[in-house]
C-alpha cells in the first residue's frame, strides 16, 4: 500500500488545547530535589533555590501548565508541613518512593514560585487519601483568599501578601489504588463531599478534576460520570506505556525491535482507551462540557542499573521520543474531549524531558519532540484522512505512520508525522485541501541507532536537524521519511 495524506485544511473546529502539553513533577527520586530545587544556597545558579539552567529549558518548550505535588505522594502529602521557615518545618518518610525521609523544603510558595518563574499555570492535586475536607478546604483558603482570614493571614506571615491564581485542582489521585484503595461508589460520593469545599474565592475559579480511571477500568468511568459527573469539569486518566508488561519491563536503553515494536504497539492503545472512556462520557455529556485529562502518561522501564528502584530514574532514547510524539499525535487528534495531558515525570523520572547529576544538565529526545510539537499549542485541529502501510514485526501489525496538523492563527498549517518503523523509509503523498503552498520546511529527530540517547559524557548525540527529503508539486507535498523518524512540517 502507498501512503497517502489528505488534510483538510480550509476545515477544523476544535481547537488542540496548549495543556495537552503539560508535565507532571511528584515528589519522587530527583525531580523536585536535585532537578529542581537545590537551594539559595547553592553553587549551582538559582532563583530562589530553582535551577536556573532548568527554568530556562522549560520555558523554552512554553510549558503550560504543571501538576505537582503527585502522584501517589498527593495522598499522603500535607501541605501545612511545607510552608513557614524552612529550617522549623516537619521531615516526612516518602513511604511511596523510596522510603527517604523529606525536609519539606519545597512546598507550596516554592511550588507556585516555580510556576510563575516558567509561566506555567499551577495544577494542584489535593490530598483525598489520608487527608481531611478541612485541610484541602484551607489549602484552597490560604492561596487564593485576597480578604482577611486565619488562613489569608497565615500566608501574608509567610510572606506572600497577594494570593495566587489557581485555575487546576485535582480532588485525589489514583483513589482506585494508592490513594485510598476505593470503590468507585465510594470514591464518587467522597469527590462529591470534598469539591463541595473547593470554593471559588476571590474572583479565582478553579476547574475541578476527579480521579479517573487507569486502563480499561471502564467502570470506573461510567460510575464517576453518572454519580458525579454534575460536579466536575474533567476526569483525570492515567496510561503508562509499559513494554514487557508490569513483571518484565526492559531496560531503557538495552533493547532490539521486539521491545521497540511492544513499546509502539502498547502505546498506540492509548487512542483506542480514549475512545471508549469517551464513549462512555458521551452518554452522560454530550456537550463534552467535562475534558479528559490524562494527567500521567509515558513509558515505563526499569530503573538504570546502581539506582534506587523507588527512584523511578531511567534513561530516554530516540524509541521514547518516537512513543512522545505517537502519543502527543493522538492527543491532538481527540482534542474535543482531551483538555490536558501531563507527561510523566519533567525530571529525572520516568520518561523525562530533563536529566541532571549535580551542576550539568543534559536534554533527552523526548524534550526535542515538546520542542517540535509546541506549534500545535492552542491552535485548530484539522482533519486529517491517513492512509498507510502497516509495520509488521514477527505476526503482528500496527500503522506504520502517525499523524496530526493544525492551523495556527498567522495560518501556518503544522504537520506532525512519526515513522514508527525503524527498518523502512516511508514515502508519502500529502495533499493539503484549501490551502495555497507557497513554501515548505521542516525539523526531524532520529538517528542509525534506535538506543541513541545523550549521556552527561555526549550530551548532544541527538537532536533536531533540519529536514530536506521533502518537495511542494501543486497541492501536495511529498515527503520521504527516514526508519525511526519524528518530523514536523510548517506550510505556508
Amino acid at each position: 500500500m502507498s501512503n497517502k495524506i489528505i488534510i483538510n485544511a480550509d476545515m477544523g473546529t476544535n481547537v488542540i488545547n496548549k495543556n495537552i502539553y503539560g508535565h507532571f513533577s511528584e515528589h519522587l527520586g530527583r525531580c523536585i530535589y536535585e532537578g529542581y530545587w537545590v537551594g539559595e544556597d547553592s553553587l549551582i545558579k538559582n532563583t530562589s533555590g530553582i535551577r536556573m539552567d532548568v527554568v530556562k529549558a522549560l520555558k523554552k518548550l512554553q510549558i503550560p501548565v504543571l501538576r505537582w505535588p503527585g502522584g501517589c505522594f498527593a495522598d499522603e502529602y500535607h501541605w501545612k508541613d511545607g510552608i513557614g521557615p524552612r529550617e522549623k518545618r516537619p521531615t516526612m518518610v516518602n513511604t511511596h518512593w523510596g522510603g527517604v525521609t523529606e525536609n519539606n523544603y519545597f512546598g507550596t510558595h516554592e511550588f507556585l514560585d516555580l510556576c510563575e518563574q516558567l509561566g506555567a499555570e499551577p495544577y494542584i492535586c489535593g490530598n483525598v487519601g489520608s487527608g481531611s475536607v478541612r485541610e484541602m478546604q484551607d489549602w484552597i483558603e490560604y492561596i487564593t483568599f485576597d480578604g482577611k482570614s486565619p488562613m489569608a493571614d497565615l500566608r501574608r506571615k509567610n510572606g506572600r501578601e497577594k494570593p495566587w491564581k489557581l485555575k487546576y485542582f485535582g480532588i485525589g489521585n489514583e483513589n482506585w489504588g494508592c490513594g485510598g484503595n476505593m470503590r468507585p461508589e465510594f470514591y464518587a460520593d467522597t469527590y462529591r463531599r470534598y469539591q463541595t469545599y473547593v470554593r471559588n474565592l476571590s474572583g479565582n475559579r478553579i476547574y475541578k478534576i476527579a480521579c479517573g480511571s487507569y486502563g480499561e477500568n471502564f467502570r470506573w468511568t461510567e460510575v464517576l460520570m453518572r454519580e458525579a459527573g454534575s460536579n466536575m469539569s474533567g476526569l483525570s486518566f492515567h496510561y503508562y506505556t509499559v513494554p514487557g508488561g508490569w513483571g518484565n519491563k526492559n531496560s531503557a536503553t538495552e533493547f532490539g525491535e521486539e521491545e521497540w515494536f511492544d513499546t509502539m504497539k502498547r502505546g498506540s492503545f492509548i487512542g483506542e482507551l480514549i475512545t471508549r472512556h469517551g464513549d462512555i462520557m458521551d452518554r452522560y455529556d454530550p456537550e463534552k462540557r467535562i475534558g479528559i485529562i490524562v494527567d500521567e502518561w509515558g513509558a515505563w522501564y526499569q530503573v538504570e542499573p546502581g539506582t534506587n528502584p523507588g527512584f523511578l530514574y531511567q534513561q530516554n532514547t530516540l524509541r521514547d521520543a518516537l512513543l512522545a510524539g505517537l502519543t502527543l499525535n493522538i492527543f491532538n487528534n481527540h482534542c474535543d474531549r482531551v483538555k490536558m495531558a501531563n507527561l510523566a515525570q519533567t525530571i529525572n523520572v520516568l520518561q523525562a524531558l530533563i536529566l541532571t547529576k549535580g551542576e550539568k544538565m543534559i536534554l533527552t529526545p523526548t524534550y526535542f519532540v515538546f520542542e517540535m510539537y509546541q506549534v500545535h499549542q492552542d491552535a485548530v485541529q484539522l482533519p486529517v484522512d491517513l492512509k498507510c502501510r502497516d509495520y509488521t514485526f514477527q505476526e503482528e501489525k500496527i500503522p506504520a505512520l502517525s499523524v496530526s496538523a493544525s492551523r495556527d492563527k498567522n495560518g501556518t498549517v503544522h504537520i506532525t508525522l512519526c515513522n514508527l518503523d525503524p527498518r523502512q523509509e516511508a514515502k508519502i503523498a500529502c495533499e493539503l485541501r484549501g490551502q495555497n503552498l507557497k513554501k515548505a520546511s521542516g525539523h526531524i529527530l532520529t538517528s542509525e541507532n534506535m538506543t541513541a540517547h545523550n549521556t552527561f559524557k555526549k550530551s548532544d548525540l541527538i537532536h533536531p536537524v533540519d529536514f530536506k527529503a521533502l518537495k511542494l508539486s501543486g497541492s501536495r507535498i511529498m515527503v520521504s521519511l527516514p526508519p525511526k523518524s519524528v518530523v514536523v512540517l510548517s506550510i505556508e
